[in-house]
């Protein structure tokens, strides 16, 4: 009879062992899905900047440092790097369409405000991407961290992931745009 008990337990412990790692899993994956859809979104924005740059050149010719810092913000390697760097490239592109506010010739001009337009949209989408990263990201670090799922993850060395988030002061603040 006592082997019946410890047998049970053994076989209760590998079920939830192993309903505990694929359920680590799958959220893993989430979070990977998520940061794979915020990078298209990201890629489609920087696709977007050169053409807009391009329509601000030719107004803006004594601007060129901003038009120049747009662009060399543009490209960002690690996954980390790319969350830090992403809020740069939005700082720089709100600099961008200050510069715009200056030339009312440019701010008419139908391809530039499409591409305007095209911009704000994937600021939203990408906005809304950053929201279902963040959220899968907290329900898997919820899961790695909560007993007993943070013994399963530390068996299997299931590390947290790290959240979008603004890293300063200055970006958490109103723009101040004057016109």
């Amino acid at each position: 009879m006592a082997i019946y008990i410890i047998l049970g337990v053994v076989v209760l412990l590998l079920a939830v062992l192993l309903w505990g790692y694929n359920s680590l899993v799958r959220l893993r994956n989430k979070v990977n899905e998520a940061f794979a859809t915020m990078d298209v979104l990201l890629k489609k924005r920087y696709d977007l900047i050169p053409a807009l740059v391009e329509a601000v050149k030719g107004y803006a010719r004594h601007e060129s440092n901003v038009l120049i810092d747009v662009t060399n913000k543009r490209s960002t390697a690690s996954r980390s790097a790319q969350l830090n760097g992403e809020v740069k490239i939005g700082d720089a592109l709100k600099e961008l369409f200050v510069v715009a506010e200056g030339y009312p010739e440019l701010k008419a001009n139908g391809n530039f405000l499409k591409l305007q337009d095209q911009l704000v949209r994937m600021e939203d989408e990408i906005s809304l991407s950053r929201r279902y990263y963040n959220g899968s990201v907290r329900e898997y670090n919820n899961r790695c961290q909560v007993f007993p799922m943070n013994l399963v993850a530390g068996m299997f060395d299931f590390k947290p992931m790290p959240m979008f988030s603004v890293n300063s002061d200055a970006e958490r603040r109103a723009v101040n745009v004057n016109i």
